[in-house]
């Protein structure tokens, strides 16, 4: 079954694109929670149009990313986090805390848009990656240190 997806997906896709899935995830949970339509005709002639006239902005958006990647290459975070004396911290850094320490710095990121290699739970360094644009994404490093 192919279907339109209405926003992005995790794992699946980003909005407009068309792909295919099982015809029981499409039915009971894509189209009912309103992720997705079913991909008939009339719905890609209309995906089409709207496309062809969402490109420009698109463009601008894109741009927009690129400039935003660009002044984020020579940024490191510091983030605080109490930790006991072995090192690993009460809890863990989550992508909020990423996302506070960029507006910080001066740049306004969604925290959906953050993920991590690996989950930092001890201090010490690692690496946040940032989806600014389906095609611009950018690793940001950042350190954890005790308070």
């Amino acid at each position: 079954m192919e279907v339109i997806l209405k926003q992005d997906v995790k794992n699946l896709g980003e909005k407009d694109d068309i792909v295919k899935v099982k015809p029981g995830y499409g039915r009971n949970f894509l189209i009912p929670k309103g992720f997705a339509q079913q991909a008939t005709e009339s719905a890609r002639k209309v995906l089409a149009e709207n496309l062809k006239q969402a490109q420009f902005k698109q463009e601008k958006i894109r741009k927009d990313a690129d400039a935003i990647a660009a002044k984020l290459e020579g940024i490191k975070l510091t983030i605080g986090a109490k930790a006991g004396e072995s090192g690993k911290i009460f809890g863990a850094i989550n992508t909020i805390q990423i996302a506070d320490a960029l507006k910080k710095e001066g740049f306004d990121v969604d925290r959906r848009r953050i993920t991590f290699d690996a989950e930092p739970k001890v201090i010490g360094e690692y690496t946040a990656n940032l989806n600014l644009h389906k095609e611009v994404k950018v690793k940001v490093p950042f350190e954890v240190v005790a308070e």
